[in-house]
């Protein structure tokens, strides 16, 4: 009787892939953040910045990245009360408001009090989705990367090479 040696089947364990999710038409900020979060690969957090291109998008992620652009809001937490209410019934998106945040930035609207700038941001962030006005409130401190630290200068860069940035050797 003729032995045959046994072979062992070795399995390697691979993480399974990320599961491609498609968003909805026009979806929050916070989701496509989320989405690029979730891939494992450089390439795929800049295709995915690529597909979901958006004015509302470029406008947040130039305010938190580039340093020309400096926040005329104190840094720090906001004193406002999160919309609460249920998705899809109250809330505003940034999508919508990106236009209006000039007023926060130095010299978007240097005719504006203080006091009624703060006020304005904070009816912004009351008005917007809790997760957007999250993001705004990370983003006017320069601190994307705290919640969604996969998004970085450089993967926005290759996403986004027709933007111009003005960045700190040290950033």
């Amino acid at each position: 009787m003729t032995m045959t040696p046994t072979t062992k089947k070795t399995t390697s364990r691979k993480k399974p892939a990320v599961k491609r999710v498609k968003l909805p038409p026009n979806p929050f900020i916070h989701e496509i953040f989320e989405l690029v979060s979730e891939q494992r690969t450089k390439a795929k957090r800049v295709e995915i910045l690529k597909e979901y291109r958006d004015d509302s998008v470029t406008a947040v992620l130039i305010w938190n990245f580039d340093q020309r652009v400096q926040s005329a809001i104190p840094d720090g937490q906001v004193p406002y009360e999160p919309n609460d209410v249920p998705v899809g019934t109250d809330h505003t998106s940034l999508r919508r408001e990106w236009k209006t945040l000039y007023h926060f930035i130095v010299g978007g609207n240097p005719t504006l009090s203080g006091l009624r700038r703060e006020s304005m941001f904070i009816q912004l962030l009351e008005g917007l989705h809790p997760k957007e006005a999250e993001i705004i409130c990370l983003v006017k401190d320069k601190n994307l990367k705290s919640e969604y630290p996969k998004i970085t200068l450089d993967i926005v860069k290759e996403a986004y090479p027709d933007i111009v940035w003005e960045v700190n050797r040290g950033s």
